[in-house]
């Protein structure tokens, strides 16, 4: 009997996604494997290989990347180099290495969107107390700050007033942060979700009425909406460019631009716990269905 496609999650850990992912290869006769970047290993010399706490990565048929942990700068660009040694040897691997680059750092994605053309929220990026004070006023003193790595609403605080500012600015100051600031647009509490599966793109209405934050973490309800033929453009040409076989796109409302709208975030490693709920098709299946090799 043949073997069916053998799957390595990288990242995240057990937990729901884990468990849907691995019911979803079981349905689709794939072995399914996890380990966490922390366990990578690599050997360079007379023989080159990437090994994992579930074996040699080149073993298996496909990797799939979910969440990278916090660490070290030194940590970070091995964990990603690694992903770039087995790229070139020819391993499957989705999201790409290259793609990841870009979509973990929010200014890094934001300059590729407005590069496109799209709206963006004004965004400052700086490295410095002093510069953020004055990016703070020129934007208007009411803004939305945010680690420039991170999903899941994490670390996001809204900073309405100077002394607020002044506080936080001199705490990220202190840990030797860059500093991401995004002009406040009212009224917050709402966004519209794009969510890319290889060429399966399905809308998303995300609404709080206690927070300005939409994600599930913070109390943010999820439904689905009609997918309109500009959302689906937009989507497959924002994933595209870079280069994300599965992600998400952000946009929340603005009646101040031409098309009512502004793209806020690109997630490479977007959550769907919350989107499941409301969604009739398996978005993990979606998911493996995008992996599995030769599809």
């Amino acid at each position: 009997m043949k073997r069916g496609p053998s799957i390595l999650m990288l990242g995240g850990g057990e937990g729901w996604h884990a468990d849907q992912l691995r019911q979803a290869c079981i349905r689709h006769g794939c072995t399914f494997d996890l380990a966490d970047y922390e366990s990578l290993s690599a050997c360079v010399g007379e023989t080159s290989s990437v090994t994992c706490s579930a074996g040699n990565v080149q073993s298996f048929d496909a990797v799939l990347t979910r969440t990278m942990p916090a660490a070290t700068l030194e940590r970070i660009t091995f964990r990603l180099a690694t992903l770039h040694h087995l790229h070139r040897q020819g391993q499957r691997i989705v999201n790409s290495p290259a793609s990841l680059e870009i979509a973990i750092d929010k200014y890094a994605t934001l300059s590729v969107v407005a590069d496109l053309g799209y709206p963006v929220p004004e965004t400052r990026v700086v490295q410095s107390r002093k510069d953020a004070m004055e990016a703070f006023t020129d934007l208007g003193g009411d803004c939305v700050v945010k680690p420039i790595f991170g999903g899941e609403g994490r670390g996001v605080m809204r900073v309405g007033s100077l002394d607020l500012a002044h506080t936080t600015f001199s705490t990220l100051d202190q840990l030797d942060a860059t500093i991401y600031l995004q002009r406040f647009i009212p009224p917050g509490g709402c966004d519209t979700r794009l969510l890319r599966i290889g060429g399966k793109i399905t809308a998303f209405r995300r609404t709080n009425t206690s927070d300005f934050r939409t994600n599930q973490t913070h109390g943010g309800q999820v439904a689905t909406i009609s997918l309109e033929s500009w959302q689906s453009e937009l989507a497959d040409r924002v994933c595209d460019s870079i280069g994300l076989v599965y992600g998400s796109v952000d946009l929340i409302d603005d009646n101040q631009t031409a098309g009512g709208y502004r793209i806020v975030e690109v997630n490479a490693i977007p959550g769907w716990k919350g989107t499941q709920s409301v969604c009739n098709v398996s978005i993990a299946q979606q998911m493996i269905e995008a992996v599995i090799p030769n599809r």
